[in-house]
């Protein structure tokens, strides 16, 4: 935003195109009879070729990793708790934080690991205490089913679509 480059009208530009020739996407919020909260959060390294800056990225989901992406994810899950609770829906279990990077679940569960930049040691010091408080669990997954992928990589097309279904996103176009 306070430099924008070429670089970054054609990514605006791919997203326009993209909505311009989705016109019936839909997004679907299915009842499942909890508040559970997950998070699935994703970064890629320097993942930028241009000015060799990281993405982060995650999705939230009510009811059904690197440690920037991690921290910010961590964040949003609170915030979602704190706001389900005061609206009189305090959620009952401990809310889970779905990560496909197993040196960031290593480094989050020992205080013994080696910081890199004052960031990356107050975001771990954070993660390890909210992990300490039972807010929130960090399991494992396959990088298959990680849908914070579709934010921070190039994916397969199959991959795309798999993950539009899992997130809820359909088109209404569609015969059923």
């Amino acid at each position: 935003m306070h430099s924008p480059s070429e670089d970054h009208m054609n990514a605006v530009l791919r997203i326009l195109r993209y909505l311009k020739f989705a016109p019936g996407k839909r997004l679907m919020f299915s009842k499942h009879g909890h508040l559970n909260i997950d998070g699935y959060s994703d970064a890629d390294w320097a993942g930028n070729v241009t000015d060799r800056k990281s993405t982060s990225g995650y999705f939230t989901f009510v009811g059904e990793a690197k440690f920037r992406g991690t921290t910010k994810e961590i964040c949003e899950l609170l915030w979602l708790r704190k706001l389900l609770t005061e609206l009189g829906y305090k959620p009952t279990s401990t809310m889970n934080l779905f990560c496909d990077n197993k040196a960031a679940i290593a480094i989050a569960h020992n205080p013994v690991q080696h910081d890199c930049t004052k960031h990356v040691k107050m975001d771990r010091h954070f993660i390890k205490q909210k992990l300490e408080a039972k807010v929130f669990q960090f399991p494992f997954m396959k990088f298959e089913d990680q849908l914070a992928d579709i934010l921070t990589k190039t994916i397969s097309s199959k991959a795309f679509y798999n993950s539009l279904d899992q997130l809820g996103i359909g088109d209404i176009y569609v015969p059923t």
